[in-house]
């Protein structure tokens, strides 16, 4: 597969997440740590919870794993219940992705505030709303906008000035949809490119079908839709066929789950790009458990640990 790359702090990054774990650790005194996930519906989240629950196999001696999500990307209070579950099970380490980057940092606080170690992946936490609470979580994760523009740049490349694109965003609560938008639109204005308008698809086929067919009728003329996952952008795809418009509308997305492969393959998704799921959870689970070994409080650990993202396009023959 051809992997269009851009580093971001890369070696940096590898560097540091390949020295977690290394030190020994006995069963006895291993740390308990609970992944708290988004809808597992999604084949993302199932991809990250496989690639968590290896990890831990490998390092069953080093620490427990807990891994739960929602059945909705959009059920907010089922994520809540979940860590309050997880603070009354007295985890040592809590490794979220916030189905909502203001609603999460209440019951986060309760965690932290319980002596639990929180990091945070996928979906960075609102900065004012950690602020408000007077709490650091650090985010180990891609910058989605970087990735989002590297994605539009791709597309933009087989449009010109003055075409009318539309954009389909995730769970606006979210801040990995925001800045999926953003990276999107970025793209768009260097190109020239007239964005007709953004509505979200909650991050879901069959919503992301409907914004898509509606945005389909609204502008007869839209050569493009940029999708802010690859859920959405299968959806786009089945409201292109639906409206006879196949070849004609160009679609592309974020994630690079199993799925959208062989759309890319056979040309109705043009790029997608890759955050590597299978790691998302690992990086964020190797983090707590250093800081856990080091024993470093909360209020110190980094704000930030980046990981790569690649722009994904058609297999190479």
């Amino acid at each position: 597969m051809k992997l269009t790359r851009r580093t971001l702090q890369a070696a940096a990054a590898a560097a540091l997440l390949g020295s977690l774990c290394t030190g020994p650790a006995l069963a006895a005194d291993a740390p308990k740590v609970a992944l708290v996930m988004k809808s597992l519906a999604n084949e993302f989240f199932r991809t990250m919870e496989d690639g968590a629950k290896a990890h831990q196999k490998a390092n069953a001696g080093k620490y427990t794993l807990i891994a739960n999500g929602i059945k909705d990307e959009t059920d907010t209070a089922a994520q809540i219940k979940i860590v309050e579950q997880m603070i009354a099970q007295k985890v040592d380490a809590l490794v979220i992705a916030p189905a909502d980057s203001k609603a999460l940092a209440p019951v986060v606080k309760q965690a932290i505030d319980k002596g639990i170690l929180v990091v945070n992946i996928d979906n960075r936490f609102d900065a004012a709303a950690l602020q408000e609470k007077n709490i650091k979580v650090p985010f180990v994760g891609p910058d989605n906008r970087l990735g989002a523009k590297m994605v539009g740049e791709h597309l933009a490349k087989s449009l010109k000035a003055g075409d009318k694109v539309g954009i389909i965003e995730g769970v606006s609560t979210t801040t990995n949809a925001q800045q999926r938008t953003l990276g999107f639109q970025d793209a768009m204005k260097a190109a020239g490119i007239t964005v007709v308008g953004v509505q979200s698809g909650q991050w879901e086929i069959n919503k992301g079908n409907t914004v898509a067919a509606g945005m389909l009728r609204e502008h007869p003329d839209l050569k493009a839709l940029l999708a802010g996952n690859d859920n959405m952008a299968l959806g786009a795809v089945a409201a292109i066929k639906a409206a006879g418009k196949a070849g004609k509308v160009q679609v592309v997305g974020y994630d690079n789950i199993n799925a959208i492969k062989p759309m890319l393959n056979d040309g109705r998704v043009l790029a997608t790009a890759d955050q590597f799921a299978a790691k998302q959870a690992v990086f964020g689970i190797e983090t707590a458990l250093k800081a856990l070994a080091d024993k470093t409080p909360q209020a110190n650990m980094p704000a930030e640990i980046k990981t790569d993202v690649v722009v994904v396009t058609k297999a190479a023959k």
